[in-house]
Formats: C-alpha cells, sequence, structure tokens
C-alpha cells in the first residue's frame, strides 16, 4: 500500500509557517498598542493643570453665575469656568453662592 498523507516533517514546516504568520500578528498588535499608550501619555501630559476655583454658569446666554466651586470639586457642571483665586473670593463676596458640597467659602477662608 502506498501511504499518501504528508509525512511528519511537512506537517512541521507547515505549523511552523503558521505560528510564523501568528507571531507576526501578535508582533504587530504590540506595535499598535505601544502606540496607543503613547499617545495616552502624551495626552495625559498635554492635559491643562486643573484650575483651583470655578464659576459654574447658569443656563442661558447672558444669565448670572449660580455656583462657586473647588476645583476638584465632583457637583461641578459642565458649564464651569476655572478662575483665579481672587476671582473666586470677589463671586463669593458678590453674593454667588459657594456650592454646598466643596465648601470652597471655607477653603477661601471666607467662613471658618
Amino acid at each position: 500500500m502506498h501511504d499518501s498523507s504528508p509525512s511528519r516533517l511537512v506537517l512541521l514546516r507547515f505549523l511552523e509557517r503558521v505560528q510564523e504568520r501568528d507571531l507576526a500578528c501578535t508582533r504587530r498588535w504590540i506595535v499598535e498598542e505601544e502606540r496607543r499608550e503613547a499617545e495616552r501619555r502624551r495626552g495625559v501630559e498635554a492635559r491643562p493643570p486643573v484650575p483651583s476655583w470655578l464659576i459654574e454658569q447658569s443656563i442661558g446666554h447672558h444669565a448670572p453665575p449660580v455656583y462657586v466651586h473647588a476645583g476638584d470639586c465632583h457637583m461641578a457642571g459642565k458649564r464651569s469656568k476655572g478662575v483665579a483665586r481672587d476671582a473666586a473670593l470677589r463671586a463669593l463676596t458678590d453674593g454667588i453662592v459657594a456650592c454646598p458640597h466643596c465648601r470652597p467659602d471655607t477653603q477661601l477662608g471666607l467662613l471658618d
């Protein structure tokens, strides 16, 4: 009888080609992930610093501000704008409400 099945060596060479292809694919994935990680790091490094104080605007184009927040307040809304310490103090003394969560009036020394 004549055996027409591939030899063990032919099968091993085929396996080697498949594994080389898979290794090349894995190496491409690694390069792509390293690129994405580098982009993420650059994005974090380029991010502007968190402002120390925020003034949150009310809804509407010419509506007055509604709250003064500390810069890291989790309750600050999307309409908040970073301001300097003196602007936050001035806003509080002008009657803009201090956020009841972060208490910028206490942090700024207006209340004890």
